[in-house]
């Protein structure tokens, strides 16, 4: 992995074997970046997705190894009340199964370069998003 910062944003070029997740966070706290977004895109040889089942408060695992485009990564950090980071990641591939074009989306969980991807990170500027539970629905949410 390697990046570099231009302006506020962070531009970083993720390389074979490299998890994403991983190396998203290693930056942002190599940089103190409490908040931000991403988004990038490129190729992975193995990842898990997972579905939210709300009836459960849990999730299922979707695993999937292959040649996998990333065709699009999306994503946040946000911290809790004592500095920690968290990250938030939905991605959706894509792959060829019997000679047809399948796609395999959901949230991120872990995604291993096979060839490169190249992510922008934009850190918050002049402040800080937090992370807070929700009564409601159990989940932690954006706390402002």
């Amino acid at each position: 992995m390697d990046y570099k910062k231009f302006g506020d944003s962070i531009y970083a070029r993720f390389d074979k074997d490299d998890e994403i997740i991983s190396c998203i966070l290693d930056i942002c706290k190599k940089e103190n970046i409490l908040s931000a977004t991403f988004s990038g895109i490129g190729a992975c040889g193995e990842v898990t997705v997972s579905t939210y089942i709300a009836e459960k408060n849990d999730f299922i695992a979707h695993n999937k190894t292959g040649l996998l485009e990333i065709i699009s990564l999306n994503g946040n950090i946000s911290a809790n009340d004592n500095d920690e980071i968290f990250e938030h990641t939905h991605a959706m591939f894509s792959y060829l199964e019997n000679g047809e074009v399948k796609f395999l989306g959901g949230h991120l969980t872990r995604a291993v370069i096979s060839y490169t991807a190249e992510i922008e990170i934009r850190p918050v500027q002049n402040g800080v998003i937090r992370r807070k539970q929700d009564e409601l629905t159990g989940i932690t949410v954006w706390k402002f």
